[in-house]
């Protein structure tokens, strides 16, 4: 969701050349500026070599619930994949900006009992350890879908169209937790542009980097 969010707001921007798209099957989206790669093992990408050379930035927006996930199962998506593109992206492009869609509630310590705030403090210290230009771990918290965007969860697609109409209400009530795909786009590109204050940017600092973009 938040990755085709992110890749639209890519296409509209004049300030974006091209966008390489790693994905499993093909995209439904076509554009002039998306060079798309089919690719399966995200475990492993040295066949992508030339694709992560001389990249700008990366809006790593892979990710997926935890519900009814192993802690094996969800370590493998959540860590092992960003760890493995991000140490190749390092070495390809080490002037590339990095930018992680992590979440509210994240565990920097990486040892609280929550299983998925825990991992994704490991995912986030790691990138932070690598010698990228710059690393943002963006939190957000609840994200409202924009421009026909769609969760692939089957059961968070059910509460957008359940809220879909208190969407107004929620925003007057809840305003610092609550951000958008087209926001979480924007934000990034002005990430990669102008930088931000500090590493972890809250659902307030994405909305606030939006706005500025």
């Amino acid at each position: 969701m938040v990755g085709k969010g992110a890749l639209i707001e890519c296409i509209e921007s004049p300030l974006v050349k091209r966008v390489d798209v790693i994905v499993r099957k093909h995209l439904s989206i076509k554009h002039e500026k998306i060079r798309e790669h089919i690719h399966q093992n995200f475990l492993d990408f040295d066949s992508l070599k030339e694709s992560f050379t001389d990249i700008d930035a990366c809006f790593y927006c892979v990710g997926i619930s935890s519900l009814g996930l192993s802690e094996s199962q969800y370590r493998e998506i959540t860590l092992d994949y960003t760890v493995a593109a991000a140490n190749l992206l390092v070495k390809q492009s080490p002037n590339c900006v990095f930018c992680f869609v992590s979440g509210t509630g994240t565990d920097s310590s990486a040892k609280g009992k929550v299983m998925w705030a825990r991992v994704k403090g490991e995912a986030e210290n790691h990138l932070l350890s690598l010698p990228f230009k710059a690393a943002y771990m963006l939190r957000p918290g609840f994200i409202q879908p924009m421009k026909g965007v769609q969760s692939k969860t089957r059961l968070y697609r059910f509460f957008y169209v359940l809220l879909a109409p208190l969407f107004p209400i929620i925003k007057m009530l809840a305003r610092p937790y609550i951000t958008t795909t087209e926001a979480m786009g924007k934000a990034m590109i002005q990430l990669t542009l102008k930088g931000y204050p500090k590493p972890w940017l809250s659902t307030r600092d994405i909305n606030k980097a939006a706005e500025v973009a």
